[in-house]
C-alpha cells in the first residue's frame, strides 16, 4: 500500500515537472526563430574573426552570451589587451544583474552549484518570459517545482536553439561570401528578440539612452563605446524602477 502511494506521488510530481517543461518550451517557441539567427551570425563572427573550429566551439560552449562574444570579438580582432576584452564582456553583461535580482526570489532556496547552473543557461528572453508569466505569484508560492521546471523548458528551448545554429554558423563560416549582409541579419535578429523585452517605462527609457549614446559614442577607441551605452543604459533603467518605486510608495 505505501509502495502504491509513493509511486503514486512521484508519478504525479514526473507530470507536474513534464507539464510545466512543456508548456515553458511553448511560450519561448516565438522567439526561437530569431534566436538561432543570432546564434548563426555569432558563430559565421566568430570564425570570419580569426577563431579557430575548435576556439570558436569553446566560446559558444563556455560563454553562451551572444552579445558579449559580438562585443569582444572586434577587441580580440584588434590585439586589444585580455583585461579590455573581460571588461568589456563584463560591462555587456551588467543586466544580468538586474534579471539575478528578479529571479532571486523564485531560486533562493537551491543550493549555489544549481544557481550557477541555472544562472549559465538563463539568457535574457528565458528571464523576461519567466518573469511576465510569475511576477503577479505570491511570495510563499516562488519557486515552486512547476516555476522551476517552467524555466528549465524555457532555458533548455533557447539553449539549444542557440547553441545548434551557433555550431552550424561555426563549420559553415568558410563557405559564406562577405557580402552576403550577415550584418543585417544580426541586427534583424537582435531586434527580434530584444523589443518584446521593452515592455515597461524603466525598459524603454534604459533602451533610448543606450541606443543614443551607442549612436554618439560610436568612434570611441576599442569600441568602447557600446561599452558606454550598455552602463548608461542600464544606470537609466535603474534610476526609473527606483523613482517609480519611491513614487508608488509614497502615493
Amino acid at each position: 500500500m505505501i509502495e502504491r502511494v509513493l509511486f503514486g506521488e512521484r508519478a504525479s510530481l514526473a507530470r507536474l515537472r513534464r507539464g510545466a517543461f512543456v508548456r515553458g518550451t511553448r511560450a519561448v517557441a516565438p522567439a526561437l526563430l530569431a534566436t538561432g539567427v543570432w546564434g548563426l551570425v555569432t558563430g559565421v563572427a566568430m570564425v570570419k574573426t580569426g577563431l579557430t573550429e575548435w576556439q570558436a566551439l569553446g566560446m559558444t560552449l563556455l560563454v553562451f552570451a551572444g552579445t558579449a562574444q559580438m562585443a569582444a570579438l572586434p577587441l580580440i580582432a584588434a590585439d586589444a589587451p585580455v583585461w579590455v576584452v573581460l571588461i568589456t564582456a563584463t560591462v555587456v553583461n551588467l543586466r544580468f544583474v538586474i534579471f539575478s535580482a528578479t529571479l532571486w526570489p523564485y531560486l533562493r532556496r537551491f543550493p549555489l552549484r544549481k544557481r550557477l547552473l541555472l544562472g549559465y543557461v538563463t539568457a535574457d528572453i528565458a528571464a523576461a518570459v519567466f518573469v511576465a508569466r510569475y511576477a503577479e505569484a505570491p511570495e510563499d508560492e516562488r519557486g515552486s517545482t512547476e516555476q522551476v521546471w517552467f524555466l528549465l523548458g524555457v532555458t533548455s528551448a533557447i539553449w539549444l536553439a542557440w547553441q545548434a545554429l551557433s555550431i552550424a554558423g561555426i563549420f559553415i563560416a568558410g563557405g559564406i561570401p562577405g557580402a552576403w549582409g550577415l550584418d543585417f541579419a544580426a541586427i534583424l535578429a537582435l531586434l527580434g528578440l530584444t523589443l518584446p523585452m521593452i515592455n515597461s517605462r524603466p525598459a524603454l527609457a534604459g533602451a533610448a539612452v543606450a541606443a543614443v549614446i551607442a549612436v554618439v559614442a560610436a568612434n570611441f577607441p576599442l569600441k568602447l563605446g557600446l561599452v558606454a551605452a550598455v552602463i548608461a543604459g542600464t544606470a537609466v533603467a535603474m534610476a526609473t524602477e527606483i523613482a517609480f518605486d519611491r513614487a508608488r510608495s509614497s502615493g
